[in-house]
């Protein structure tokens, strides 16, 4: 759960006429398909080129720095005051264009979790967390399971389906809807309003503002009559917010936690479906579902590169000279690649006997890294429904070559278009959506 809600509000006033100042014909483009085939060797160049800080263009022509060198990103992650997540401090505001597409990911200030700094996320957090906290981990794993059970009912009898579309996208944001206290009745609806944003389409602005007023909504519906849910508490939290930022948290909360966890499945199951080492977990080894997990928030982690951190004052960083108010974006993906850290990391299970490391970048680090309820509940989802899903269809298997799978064609997001697969068909189980 690393990834940014989208967010549609205009950027900081401030001219918009002027040139963007690029970092010259050095600078990485921050697109094409080597993001989406072979990132971990893009990466490879990107170091052996510039080290662990790499000058980068994004869409546009607008410069930021990337960083990929696991140390350096400790360190952006570790220090709040040097590098905070304050976009206000952003130095190119006055040329940024109101419609520029990555404007939604590096979002603009708004009253929510993740779009504050400093004391005044810490008071966000303060809400949130113990909200999510308080969520039965068991009460997880039962919606998990039923909502899984009933979207493999919907294909189980015809032997094909495609994992991403019919399972892996719309499961989290299910169980999401639920634990922030949505009927399933708005759950579906909740959950192709993500898409749509997802898709970064057309209709993607009438979903941000279908999205809001589902969270308004809910909020007026638990104030009137509190349940066990995650709104509910947040809104029995002591100190008082304004309904514009419950919304708005609510919407972090759902939205975050939505794609990540969503490509978290599909890249586990691909892997299982793909990797002769993880094989076994199609016939019930419940370890290798964990282990392939893991296998993928280190190489094939879903958010790959975050937005981001603002140099707050001139700094130096990785060989390189970092102006004040600089984007640094978080090259997560990169940085769990970094050969320093690997064998560090490798050496370090070899001796302690673990089959798996959790010192991935996956979720981020430091004071605005994903927190650590919201990260359990991903994994719970995640693991959960993989599970069920292997239970249900244990034959599972490809439709088509590995080589023939298609990435999202994103430099930030690592999932898949689509994963069709087959199986012997099998009855529902009577609970059908």
């Amino acid at each position: 759960m690393t990834n940014p809600p989208p967010a549609t509000p205009a950027p900081p006033a401030g001219g918009g006429g002027g040139c963007p100042m690029g970092h010259g014909t050095g600078a990485v483009p921050l697109s094409g398909p080597g993001f989406h085939t072979e990132p971990q060797a893009l990466y490879r160049s990107m170091r052996r080129d510039h080290g662990p800080v790499v000058p980068v263009e994004l869409p546009g022509g607008f410069p930021a720095w990337l960083v990929i060198g696991y140390r350096e990103l400790h360190q952006v992650t570790s220090d709040g005051e040097l590098f905070p997540r304050d976009v206000s401090l952003w130095n190119q505001w006055e040329n940024i264009p109101a419609d520029w597409p990555l404007l939604p990911m590096v979002g603009t200030p708004m009253p929510s979790i993740y779009f504050t700094a400093g004391a005044e996320h810490r008071r966000h957090v303060e809400m949130v967390v113990p909200a999510l906290e308080a969520a039965d981990p068991f009460e997880i794993r039962q919606h998990c399971e039923q909502l899984a059970d009933r979207l493999i009912d919907a294909v189980c009898s015809r032997g094909t389906a495609d994992l991403v579309a019919e399972f892996a996208d719309p499961l989290p944001v299910l169980v999401l809807a639920r634990l922030v206290g949505f009927p399933d009745d708005e759950g579906a609806d909740i959950a192709q309003v993500l898409k749509d944003l997802a898709d970064g389409g057309p209709g993607a602005q009438k979903a941000h503002l279908r999205f809001g007023e589902h969270m308004s909504r809910l909020v007026a519906a638990k104030r009137a009559h509190p349940g066990d849910d995650v709104t509910s508490r947040m809104l029995a939290h002591p100190e008082p917010f304004t309904d514009e930022e419950y919304a708005l948290d609510l919407m972090a909360v759902t939205a975050a936690g939505h794609l990540p966890t969503a490509d978290w499945i599909s890249n586990s199951t691909r892997l299982m479906l793909t990797e002769d080492q993880f094989a076994d977990a199609l016939s019930g080894g419940r370890h290798s579902v964990a282990e392939a997990m893991n296998e993928v928030l280190w190489e094939d982690a879903p958010t790959q590169i975050l937005a981001g951190r603002w140099a707050s004052r001139d700094a130096r960083l990785g060989g390189q000279n970092i102006a004040r108010g600089d984007m640094l974006l978080l090259g997560l993906g990169a940085a769990n690649g970094d050969p320093h850290i690997r064998q560090q990391v490798t050496d370090l299970v070899v001796r302690s006997g673990q089959g798996g490391n959790n010192a991935h970048m996956a979720f981020s680090h430091g004071e605005y890294r994903c927190p650590f309820p919201a990260q359990e509940i991903a994994e719970i989802i995640a693991r959960t429904g993989i599970e069920v899903l292997l239970d249900r269809l244990p034959d599972l298997e490809l439709a088509v070559p590995p080589t023939e799978l298609v990435r999202r064609p994103s430099a930030f997001l690592r999932g898949m278009t689509a994963l069709p697969v087959r199986f012997t068909p099998v009855r529902t189980t009577g609970d059908a959506l």
